[in-house]
């Protein structure tokens, strides 16, 4: 199964997260002129909301192609998955028309919520929970999952380096990934490894898009992913080495506070654009999931 149907293979670039203060300065922009392609947003913040802010969602999602990114699927938590919580998102994703729906490889509950996305040990038997785990979204979603590689700062198991450990659930489950090069970048600093040997090792057929974000340098050996500041060079120049490496896909801009005047955010995101128009896009009809 493809993960785009043909009607949806549409030239998709460079992308941003859609804040709800940036509502009012993005419906007086004009779509052709706009660097922006598409929007993403955390679907927990918008299901079964109505009113004013369901009115203005729905004029952005008729005029614009969508990503969804979840906050809560908690995907690696000892807790059951919330079947309810999950019946309402595939309504919410088909409403909506999403294109993709992506989420984190943590988990964030355990009898409750713990408002942290928490890693998962890179274990061999994390790797077949979280595979079976993955497979029950999807058969419920009737889409592909895409997981997205999350930063951390607490030294977990090292049964499983961290590309083997998000590569072999991919491969097990079948599902795809959102391969967020800031968070690539933040823990290749923090845990003392090659971010572009990282980025080798992906497996090229299975990336779906892109994050990029800003991060806080604390200290030489520690960065801190926070998405609330502009993009570092070596950022930038590791998503340029993707490029090269797997080729373009659709590139998200994620900025969540401190967010700056919109014509500064604008030329992040046509940063992006200037990127990308060195390589070829992947036909998206390559890019599969196994249901």
């Amino acid at each position: 199964m493809t993960l785009l149907s043909e009607h949806q293979h549409m030239d998709l670039s460079a992308g941003l997260g859609l804040r709800r203060e940036l509502i009012a300065p993005l419906t007086d922009i004009d779509i052709t002129k706009s660097p922006i392609s598409f929007f993403e947003i955390a679907p927990e913040n918008w299901i079964n909301l109505g009113g004013r802010l369901g009115k203005q969602l729905r004029y952005f999602t008729e005029r614009y192609p969508f990503f969804c990114h979840g906050l809560s699927l908690s995907i690696g938590s000892p807790s059951p998955l919330d079947t309810a919580f999950l019946n309402d998102l595939k309504k919410f994703l088909n409403y909506h028309n999403i294109l993709m729906y992506s989420e984190h490889l943590s988990y964030c509950s355990d009898h409750g919520h713990l408002y942290d996305l928490m890693p998962i040990p890179f274990t061999n038997e994390a790797v077949r929970y979280v595979a079976d785990r993955v497979k029950q979204v999807q058969d419920v979603l009737e889409r592909p999952l895409i997981l997205e590689n999350v930063s951390y700062y607490s030294p977990l198991s090292n049964e499983l380096e961290e590309i083997h450990f998000f590569n072999a659930i991919v491969e097990e489950s079948g599902c795809l990934m959102l391969l967020d090069i800031n968070n690539v970048y933040v823990n290749s600093i923090n845990h003392g490894y090659s971010a572009k040997d990282f980025i080798d090792a992906v497996p090229i057929e299975k990336v779906a898009y892109y994050h990029v974000a800003g991060h806080y340098d604390e200290a030489d050996d520690l960065k801190v992913d926070t998405h609330g500041a502009d993009v570092k060079n070596e950022v930038w120049q590791l998503l340029d080495y993707a490029y090269a490496k797997i080729g373009f896909r659709p590139t998200l801009l994620e900025r969540d506070f401190n967010i700056p005047p919109i014509d500064i955010l604008m030329k992040e995101v046509d940063k992006i654009n200037q990127l990308s128009q060195h390589y070829s896009p992947i036909d998206t009809k390559k890019i599969e999931y196994e249901k």
